[in-house]
């Protein structure tokens, strides 16, 4: 019994793995056989785990055609950019409000020094990732900052979503630096404890990038 919810959460945790690799894509037809050759798991487990798949939207299952992982269509795009924007902007102004001055610093700092290689003519793809990772880790910030289970739970979800769709319709390359310039004008208002032009600031952001990906 105590190794049951163990193997559910291997499979859940390698099957995202995988589609976040781009080792299955979105919109592709996959059976139960390949998802067991790629997680190495048994077909119980991933019995198990397609509920759960289905329920959040990462996978529905076809009539003859069998399980099809989540298509990145318009109406994906603009619910889970609107789940963001809903849930970003009550984290941020908590956040503004509660964060402590060495937290916000150490975010700031992250941001000014991937601003500065670029100012200093770096263009590598490791910038590149690193710059990625702080993007994503500044918006986890915000959302751990609420303390609120259900919220994370829901925010995951929606996150694997969003980075779905940030690899087939927008990465960050050639981006880093516009992006870097939104994410300071958030942080600078959070450093100055305005709530309300950190909330502005950042749903700005948000729907900067939805406008990008609905236009691709």
């Amino acid at each position: 019994m105590e190794e049951q919810p163990t193997l559910r959460e291997k499979a859940y945790e390698s099957f995202t793995r995988h589609l976040l690799a781009r080792d299955v894509r979105p919109g592709q037809f996959v059976s139960q056989r390949r998802l067991v050759e790629l997680t190495g798991l048994t077909l119980a487990a991933i019995r198990e785990l397609i509920p759960r798949l289905e329920a959040e939207g990462l996978i529905k299952t076809v009539p003859q055609r069998g399980l099809q992982i989540a298509h990145i269509d318009l109406n994906l795009i603009r619910e889970a950019f609107q789940l963001r924007l809903f849930l970003e902007k009550e984290a941020v102004a908590l956040f503004t409000r509660s964060a402590s001055d060495g937290a916000i610093a150490e975010l700031i700092k992250q941001h000014r020094d991937i601003a500065d290689a670029i100012a200093a003519g770096d263009a590598t793809h490791e910038l590149e990732v690193r710059a990625q990772a702080v993007d994503w880790g500044m918006h986890d910030a915000f959302i751990d900052a609420l303390g609120n289970t259900i919220i994370s739970n829901a925010y995951r979800v929606n996150s694997i979503k969003m980075r779905l769709i940030s690899q087939e319709r927008f990465r960050i390359d050639g981006r880093v630096g516009p992006v870097m310039g939104e994410h300071l004008k958030v942080l600078e208002a959070i450093e100055r404890r305005s709530a309300e032009d950190a909330v502005n600031n950042l749903a700005a952001h948000i729907n900067h990038a939805r406008d990008r990906a609905l236009k691709i």
